[in-house]
């Protein structure tokens, strides 16, 4: 996997083509226009800036990883000589299944195809595939390049070795993947972060807490705790007989609505669309720049930290062997 082409150059399409430059890989990407590619040019430096600013990449390291990316509006240009294509497109099925007929016409029978999707199955995604068991999804997170978590998602006729592939290419540009073993909407981190709020916006719509509150009271405890013990180990570490305890206390109280709350219907109406329209759930007065700035800057702390900590134990281990 040396020639990497990134379809897409918005949030997850120029996160993801960072994250393969800085692996080493050639990265081509494409939009439809010239204006999308400049603004992805300058997001990604930008983001490379950063983190030579805290020291987790140096000079020289920043100027490699941009030299390694091209960028065209010309989809078959694109592909040419590419192992991997990683696709960023709109959501809207039609074009993604138009691009995909013009990529399997363009590559090698060795090249992967893979979708950042966490919209359609991959059953529908491959519905035209001349070699469906090369198609596979790779879910990243906003921001990509630095959310470790990459869901990886496949059908009973993707191929072992795509799946490996794939898998070993995820570690090699530093995540973390997870292969489910079934396709199921929305995967794992989707269904349970809508679990976790259709929880949340039945306290608000009960009178319980505001926004403001429950923003609070998750950072300072599950958001603390869960970068470094996710939810089932937690319950390991407090005792099952706890678990289940909380758990029969609690869940027979829940809500289990399949209903979009009404009071996020006339936000929506109202335009408070978050940081497009400068209002949500808090007021913005620069379209979330400010918000968006912090909240990567304490991303990367984090990812630092957590790599540090993964260069300890390796050591440790290195040093016991």
């Amino acid at each position: 996997m040396k020639n990497i082409t990134v379809l897409g150059a918005g949030i997850m399409g120029h996160g993801a083509a960072q994250l393969f430059a800085q692996a080493g890989k050639n990265v081509c990407i494409r939009a439809r226009r010239e204006s999308s590619l400049e603004k992805a040019q300058n997001l990604m430096t930008n983001s490379l800036e950063i983190m030579v600013e805290k020291e987790m990449l140096s000079e020289s390291e920043m100027e490699q990883t941009l030299s390694r990316i091209t960028y065209t509006t010309d989809l078959h240009e694109a592909l040419q000589d590419t192992d991997f294509v990683f696709e960023s497109i709109p959501e809207i099925l039609e074009p993604k299944l138009e691009t995909y007929e013009i990529i399997e016409n363009s590559v090698s029978a060795d090249t992967i195809i893979t979708s950042n999707t966490s919209t359609f199955p991959l059953e529908e995604l491959n519905q035209r595939a001349k070699h469906p068991e090369r198609f596979i999804i790779t879910h990243f997170f906003n921001p990509p390049q630095l959310v470790p978590i990459v869901e990886i998602v496949k059908t009973e006729r993707t191929s072992e070795n795509v799946v490996t592939t794939t898998y070993d290419l995820m570690k090699e540009i530093g995540k973390s993947p997870v292969v489910l073993k079934k396709e199921i909407t929305g995967f794992i981190v989707n269904r349970v972060q809508v679990a976790m709020l259709r929880e949340a916006f039945n306290l608000m719509e009960s009178g319980v807490a505001t926004a403001e509150d429950i923003d609070t009271a998750m950072k300072g405890s599950m958001g603390f705790k869960w970068a470094f013990c996710g939810p089932m180990e937690s319950q390991d570490l407090a005792g099952l007989q706890t678990t289940e305890a909380m758990v029969g206390n609690i869940m027979k109280d829940l809500s289990n609505t399949r209903e979009v709350p009404s009071f996020l219907k006339e936000m929506i109406d109202n335009d408070q669309h978050g940081i497009r329209t400068n209002k949500g759930f808090y007021q913005y007065d620069d379209y979330g720049e400010k918000a968006i700035h912090n909240r990567d800057e304490n991303f990367l702390d984090l990812l630092k930290l957590l790599q540090q900590k993964d260069e300890n134990n390796r050591e440790n281990v290195s040093s016991i062997k």
